[in-house]
């Protein structure tokens, strides 16, 4: 059973072939389902990267990780999952950033002195 933020077995087999392993010489890469439980970690804690726990490994390669994946995997998890049919294209959303209003824009009405109302005889 995994832990808190960790991902599980079943989930780890759905997206294990979007990870690439790349052969380099010299130090051996760290696990990449262990660097995507830190990112998991730090994304849905909502705690900063340099809270998160040291058995995940150095914060500065989860991050770089992360930063790797995150265009590249998108594309990639979207492809496999919309050959499989899993992804309603109706309900497909690019971007939801939150923009704040101005106080106008709640209906709020402009402070007025006696000099601004009409006069009526």
């Amino acid at each position: 059973m995994a832990k808190r933020y960790e991902i599980s077995g079943e989930a780890w087999d759905m997206v294990s072939d979007l990870f690439t392993e790349t052969c380099r010489r010299g130090r051996p890469r760290a696990c990449d389902r262990l660097m995507l439980d830190g990112v998991l970690w730090v994304l849905c804690s909502g705690a900063a990267w340099r809270d998160m726990p040291e058995r995940f490994g150095p914060r500065s390669i989860v991050y770089q990780r992360f930063r790797g994946w995150r265009n590249h995997m998108l594309k990639r998890l979207h492809l496999k999952l919309n050959e499989q049919g899993l992804i309603d294209l109706q309900t497909w959303m690019i971007d939801s950033t939150p923009l704040r209003a101005i106080r106008a824009s709640s209906d709020a009405r402009k402070k007025r002195g006696l000099t601004s109302l009409p006069i009526t005889l």
